[in-house]
């Protein structure tokens, strides 16, 4: 992928469930327990994009049926 294009959704979704799973695993891993909280948020947050991004792909497949549908009329 080059630095012009887009990433899919997909590959966007991919990340933040990287990204969530690392940030657990810091935050079980921290010795402080700030440094544990501030891990667990992060891990929260990419939780909350990664299901932001399934509502969007679903909401895509569902435009892209509607558009079949109609292109079948």
């Amino acid at each position: 992928m080059t630095a012009e294009e887009d990433p899919t959704t997909q590959e966007l979704r991919l990340e933040q469930l990287l990204r969530e799973a690392t940030e657990r695993e810091r935050a079980g891993t921290s010795i402080e327990e700030d440094e544990a909280e501030q891990h667990e948020r992060r891990a929260e947050k990419a939780s909350y994009l990664r299901e932001k991004l399934e509502e969007r792909a679903k909401a895509e497949r569902e435009a892209g049926r509607s558009d079949a549908d109609d292109d079948e009329r």
